[in-house]
This record gives structure tokens, C-alpha cells and sequence, in this order.
């Protein structure tokens, strides 16, 4: 039933072109006004995780997961977090971990379908007491992970969760890294792979007997996924990795309200990356897949700078949390 086939989202002329609209607002874009608050969590197995708050007074909280590679300083956090902050909302940013600018201390690191540290964030805060409404936004591969912590065990999602917004959800994982592998997104994989090595290589140096360095460096991510991240977080290789952790698999349990925005022109997705039916089917998942839009872009023309993403995130997320009524604390 809540499959939107008829967007809103229309852009700029010139950034109806995919590599543009994704290219600009990783790069070109610039947001100003958010001044964020670390806090420092040690997680249960003797590692730690940097979440950056922005605070307005309010017992409503967003919170946010960046893509692969990405932190809390990218435009597109930036962004959401000076909307929701506008509209009276708290904010918490999580960085996955070794993505906050110091190195994690163990040998594993993040991945696209650890929902662990999410649900670490969660219990943290709601446990501080001052949020009575909680709300998940995440872009890329954070989307995956929000996607995956809701329906994995959709009966342990606190009751206090009562919206998720995400974006440019590579949620078949296995189909969308033959996208990355083409041609046309060379530049982007060769980007990832980059930052993704050099922080490998680290690990190398600190923990010889478990990271080894092949004397080719991973070009691809099947590589990567084969010598690094499956056998550091108890896969049997890449493709079991990507078969257990793509969120495709975890939608149809998903209790709490939940919209996907998959662009048509995202070059970083396939074809199953639209679960159409899935969407026709479920009662609170909403798919909606508007002809442009890039990867994790969205570019908008506003004299305010907010990216039509984040007004569409907020008008899905305060439409749920009016609908449960609880107010704002001043």
C-alpha cells in the first residue's frame, strides 16, 4: 500500500544528472550553524564509539547514522541535524567506529548490517531519561543498519522508536556492489577503497597475526569484503556477509513506521533495491523512488540551503510522532 511512485523531489535542472547531483552535495555543499557535543561510549567489548549531540531542550531526539566512510561533519548530517534542530528536535550522530578521527581499538571495525552499536546508542539514551520519542535517520549504509535493527528482532525495538526516514539504501547488498563495480563509478569505489585500505593498513601494523595485507591492495569490494570485513566479523566470505546483512531481508517485520527514499538514478543501487512489492504489501513501510536524486544528493534550489531529503524526512517523522502526541519539553 504506501508505495509513492509519484515524488516530490524535483531538482535543478543541471542536477538531473545523477553523477552531479551525488558529487555536489557530497562536496560542493557547505552547512553552517550546527555546533555539535561529543560524548564518548565504551562499548561492551572494550572498543568505543563517538556520538555527537546538538541539543535544543527537547524530549524528542533524532538520531542519525552516516554512510560508509562518512562521520558526523558530512553536509547531508549537517543538514538534517540543523532542520530537525529547528523544529525542536535534539539531535545524536553517531560516528561508526574509527570513523570519528581516531582510530577504534580493536581489529574489527563497522559494517553495513552491525546493528550492535545502534542499538548500544538507543539504550544509552533513552536511559539518560530526558527523550520520551525517538526517532532513526540513516544514508546509505547507515540506512541499511536502521532497516536491518528494526526488523531483526522487531519485538526488542523500544517502544519509544516511532519513525525511521533513510536514504539511498544499497538494501540488497549483493546486487548493488555489481553496481558499484561499473564503470561509471570508478571514482567513487576508487575513493572508498582508498580510505578503506589506509585504515586496514593501520591495523595491519598493530595487529600482524590477525590483518594481513595482500601485496595487492583490494581494488574492489568483493576483495575487501573476502580478505577483510568477512572474516573479521564471523562471515565465511563476501557473499555471506552480504546475504546476511542486507536489510531486503528484514523489511517485512519492521513494526514502526518506516520510509525509503531510493532514487531512480542512484548509480550505487540495483533493480532489487526497490522492493516495490514489499512495500505494496507492508503496512508501515514506505517506498518512495523519485526519478533523480543521486546518491545520498537531493540537491535543492532554497534560499534557507535545506535539501528537499530533509524536509522530507521531518514531514514523515513529525507526522508520526504527532500521531503517538507527546509534546515538546521547554
Amino acid at each position: 500500500m504506501p508505495y509513492i511512485d509519484q515524488s516530490g523531489y524535483e531538482p535543478p535542472f543541471i542536477f538531473r544528472n545523477a553523477h552531479l547531483n551525488t558529487l555536489y552535495a557530497a562536496l560542493g555543499r557547505k552547512v553552517k550553524g550546527v555546533a555539535f557535543r561529543r560524548e564518548r561510549l565504551t562499548t561492551p567489548d572494550g572498543d568505543f564509539i563517538d556520538l555527537d549531540w546538538s541539543e535544543v531542550g527537547s524530549s524528542r531526539l533524532l538520531i542519525l547514522l552516516h554512510g560508509l566512510e562518512g562521520n558526523s561533519g558530512r553536509p547531508y548530517i549537517l543538514g538534517m541535524t540543523r532542520v530537525f534542530n529547528a523544529q525542536g528536535w535534539d539531535v545524536a550522530a553517531l560516528n561508526f567506529r574509527g570513523c570519528s578521527g581516531q582510530p577504534n581499538l580493536l581489529p574489527r571495525s563497522y559494517h553495513i548490517g552491525d546493528t550492535g552499536d545502534l542499538r548500544q546508542v538507543v539504550h544509552h539514551v533513552l536511559n539518560r531519561g530526558a527523550h520520551r520519542q525517538v526517532a532513526l535517520s540513516g544514508f546509505s549504509l547507515g540506512g541499511n543498519v536502521i532497516l536491518k535493527f528494526l526488523g531483526e528482532d522487531p519485538d526488542a525495538v523500544p517502544g519509544e522508536i516511532c519513525a525511521a526516514a533513510v536514504f539511498s539504501v544499497p538494501c540488497d547488498i549483493a546486487t548493488a556492489s555489481v553496481e558499484i563495480d561499473k564503470w561509471e563509478n570508478r571514482l567513487y569505489r576508487w575513493r572508498f577503497m582508498r580510505s578503506l585500505n589506509a585504515k586496514m593498513s593501520r591495523k595491519a601494523e598493530l595487529w600482524p597475526d590477525l590483518v594481513k595485507m595482500p601485496t595487492a591492495k583490494p581494488r574492489h569490494f568483493r576483495d575487501f569484503d573476502n580478505y577483510f570485513t568477512a572474516p573479521l566479523h564471523g562471515f565465511a566470505d563476501a557473499h555471506d556477509y552480504w546475504t546476511r546483512c542486507g536489510s531486503i531481508s528484514f523489511i517485512s517485520r519492521i513494526r514502526v513506521p518506516a520510509l525509503m527514499v531510493n532514487a531512480q538514478d542512484d548509480t550505487f543501487l540495483s533493480p532489487a533495491c526497490y522492493p516495490v512489492e514489499i512495500a505494496e504489501k507492508h503496512p508501515l513501510f514506505y517506498l518512495e523512488t523519485p526519478a533523480y536524486g543521486g546518491h545520498v544528493g537531493f540537491v535543492t534550489s532554497s534560499r534557507d540551503g535545506v535539501y528537499w531529503s530533509e524536509r522530507r524526512a521531518w514531514k514523515f517523522i513529525s507526522a508520526q510522532a504527532r500521531d503517538i502526541g507527546i509534546e515538546h519539553r521547554q
